[in-house]
């Protein structure tokens, strides 16, 4: 059996596994994250090496741009001195190893094609609605990279022109009204308080308390919803996908609000649309990043 080392790169932590050729997880690990991240990075993967001297590849899914062709990180601000490395040709040349390396979203995307919810379906976009609002497209079972490593951005689509400034240095981009950000905001715009605390509602109890009837959480869900289904038929619009899968912390709390979103998003439809809930959790991007090997 193949064994493949799969490697999530957030902001925060490291999810490290040993895959097999259909998706069995055989190790899990994380660690935090350290900058500067290749030579710490490398350092790892020279340890996994030596634990599972059979290993056939490295997949890896970062958060940032990469350039999937050359294996090289085209945009990432956040982690020092992550922009402009090599991955792919050091790693290889470290570890004698196929190495390849993707968007973290998009790898997750290809978890939920191969082994997920998005199983039989052609054109697919899974949209991550986490602290951002992420998105992977795979059509026809392969990752649409764009030119530039760029395709699937989809919380930098501008929903609102020179609305709310966002990180990429635009405004109005989705991510700012469609995320956990966001909820956040809107809890304060609102004045959202949670009764059980007396306090600021967090924005994992905000569904739940809009299900119980707080007014103003109801007023935020609304605004987050509509917003959401926009998004999803401006997709539609360009793409023509016959599934969407939605998952990240946010879709956590899917069960208080998924079939107000099927509601919203039905009369918005162009054409059939399946809406279908992520299959996996955290460990996406890291079951995603092995499957690039597979592929």
């Amino acid at each position: 059996m193949k064994k493949i080392a799969g490697v999530d790169i957030g902001g925060t932590k490291i999810r490290f596994g040993v895959v097999g050729e259909t998706g069995e997880v055989l190790a899990d690990w994380t660690i935090p994250t350290k900058t500067p991240l290749y030579p710490y990075l490398e350092e790892q993967i020279i340890k996994i090496k030596k634990n599972f001297p059979d290993l056939t590849g490295i997949g890896i899914g970062t958060r940032g741009m990469v350039d999937a062709e050359t294996g090289v990180v085209t945009f990432e601000k956040e982690l020092e001195g992550w922009q402009g490395t090599s991955v792919k040709s050091q790693l290889e040349a470290a570890t004698g190893l196929q190495v390849e390396i993707n968007n973290d979203a998009n790898c997750a995307a290809l978890a939920e094609v191969r082994l997920g919810s998005a199983q039989g379906y052609r054109r697919v976009v899974c949209l991550t609605v986490g602290t951002g609002l992420g998105g992977g497209l795979i059509f026809d079972g392969k990752i649409m990279n764009g030119s530039h490593g760029g395709a699937g951005e989809v919380g930098h689509m501008i929903l609102y022109p020179n609305g709310l400034l966002c990180g990429c240095g635009r405004k109005g981009c989705s991510e700012q009204y469609v995320s956990g950000t966001a909820l956040r905001r809107l809890i304060q715009e609102e004045h959202v308080i949670n009764p059980g605390t007396g306090e600021t509602a967090l924005p994992q109890d905000l569904f739940r308390l809009a299900a119980e009837g707080v007014a103003g959480a109801i007023t935020v869900r609304e605004r987050f919803l509509c917003d959401f289904a926009i998004v999803i038929s401006s997709l539609q619009a360009v793409l023509d996908m016959d599934c969407v899968i939605i998952g990240g912390g946010v879709a956590d709390s899917a069960d208080d609000w998924w079939e107000l979103l099927l509601e919203k998003v039905e009369p918005l439809k162009l054409k059939p649309l399946e809406l279908k809930r992520a299959v996996f959790g955290n460990e996406a991007g890291m079951l995603g990043s092995a499957m690039l090997i597979i592929d």
